[in-house]
């Protein structure tokens, strides 16, 4: 892992067509990224793969989906409007701004001057959007910098000739910087109709919104991004063995990512360095060419959440045990996952090189359930029509039970092979003149480039 670079990570994407910079033909957009074919199909296969391990599979599990847009008093009784924000410092140079935790600020990292920062200021980074006919005209601000007969301490920022709009402060909407309080704010409806049995959980796949400060490494850290989470709701007394089973799934899950146990670590997160409503988080943290860096998230929250929609909204969110015999606002466990994060850990853990026939040979060794094509289908010539009729019909039959069957027959077999090993395809499968005779074909393995003559009536079984 040391000797891979995210550089060789990022021009795989790129040349195979996994993902893209964002609005790239216009000169791309900082902290957004687009996904290709391939890429597309390895994140449906995550978030498919997620929601059989954590829904399906499960009975003490239910689905939600909620909208990207909320009132702003979720955000408000959340905390997100005053406390969701990072310390940004601005250089008086270059005017590059950075998150101050992330920099050496005694030096601007961009222009390279000393001295150039002041001190760092609290930047919220939720996108502030607003609902409906609300926003009014706009307008150009005539402030000054700072009125020199009276100076102050804080001098103001020149906004001469800048433009602003009015607009109305019930509008105002956010898009939302996480998925929980979608789940949390549909606790009580889920309970009203189905009312299950406690402990439960709620889980959610969807978009997330962040205005990051200083977007950076790959899709590591973006401003667009998709998360999978899940709100699991316990008896407060039970919380601690909720905790340690969902730490045993957690480690499932990233088996079943194929990330290697020893590329996994778990940090107990100290108490000053938690959310100021965690009683206990563990961040499980992947060996990334970029380091050592945070994978996905388990946190303890309390009754935080509930009991804050609680008060905000004058609804009660208790539980009623069926039993009777108490009530409470249940607490929660929470595992936060993040899909990006999945999909660069998994193509770093699946990045392999070696050499094969003297050459240097570049695949992704990817699991069989993830990978974008799970079979690539060739004549071994296409000129020769015959060939082709018969690879035809054994791509179709394929393509019908996998779906993600590819057809390949651009330029020669052993570029083919090369081509389908760098995308992840664990198998191809070739149609020669022997095929005509007897009905075989040749299956050539990914990771051991193996080959060995099957009949047709076969593939199916050795490709599961």
């Amino acid at each position: 892992m040391s000797d891979i670079s995210l550089e060789d990570i990022a021009s795989l994407c790129k040349r195979r067509g996994f993902i893209f910079q964002g609005s790239e033909i216009y000169g791309g957009l900082s902290g957004t990224w687009d996904y290709g074919p391939l890429g597309v199909q390895l994140k449906r296969n995550i978030m498919q793969l997620w929601w059989k391990m954590f829904v399906d599979d499960r009975e003490d599990m239910y689905g939600v989906d909620a909208a990207i847009l909320m009132n702003q008093k979720v955000w408000q009784a959340s905390g997100h409007t005053e406390t969701f924000t990072d310390p940004l410092v601005e250089c008086s140079n270059c005017k590059g701004r950075f998150r101050a935790d992330k920099i050496d600020t005694s030096k601007c990292p961009t222009c390279g001057q000393k001295g150039t920062f002041g001190k760092p200021r609290q930047f919220n980074m939720m996108f502030r959007t607003f609902v409906g006919p609300a926003q009014g005209d706009e307008i150009t601000i005539g402030e000054p910098i700072v009125d020199n007969e009276h100076p102050t301490e804080k001098a103001r920022p020149d906004l001469s000739g800048r433009k602003g709009f009015t607009y109305e402060e019930s509008s105002v909407s956010y898009l939302r910087p996480e998925t929980a309080q979608g789940i949390f704010t549909n606790f009580k409806n889920v309970v009203d109709s189905f009312y299950p049995d406690l402990p439960f959980g709620l889980a959610q796949q969807g978009k997330a919104f962040r205005n990051e400060i200083s977007p950076r490494d790959f899709i590591f850290r973006s401003r667009e991004f998709e998360q999978m989470e899940i709100e699991y709701f316990v008896d407060p007394e039970k919380w601690e063995e909720a905790f340690e089973a969902w730490r045993k799934s957690v480690w499932e899950w990233t088996r079943a990512l194929g990330l290697p146990d020893e590329k996994v670590h778990e940090l107990e997160v100290p108490e000053d360095d938690r959310a100021h409503y965690s009683k206990r988080t563990i961040d499980f943290e992947f060996d990334f060419p970029i380091g050592r860096e945070e994978l996905l998230g388990l946190a303890y929250r309390t009754d935080f959440d509930l009991s804050n929609i609680q008060r905000a909204s004058g609804k009660s969110m208790e539980y009623r045990l069926k039993d009777g015999s108490k009530s409470f606002v249940p607490h929660v466990i929470e595992p936060s996952f993040g899909l990006e994060r999945a999909v660069m850990a998994v193509l770093s853990a699946a990045y392999t090189e070696d050499e094969l026939n003297g050459e240097k040979r570049v695949y992704l060794k990817l699991p069989k359930h993830l990978a974008p094509v799970k079979v690539a289908v060739s004549p071994l010539l296409k000129n020769k029509p015959e060939l082709v009729v018969k690879a035809r019909e054994v791509f179709a039959a394929l393509k019908k039970e996998f779906g993600n069957a590819m057809w390949d027959d651009n330029g020669n077999i052993g570029k083919r092979y090369r081509r389908q090993d760098e995308i992840g395809t664990p198998y191809c499968v070739t149609i020669d003149f022997q095929t005509l005779e007897d009905d075989t074909v040749t299956v050539r393995d990914r990771d051991t480039a193996e080959q060995k003559r099957i009949g047709i009536a076969e593939i199916s079984s050795a490709l599961a």
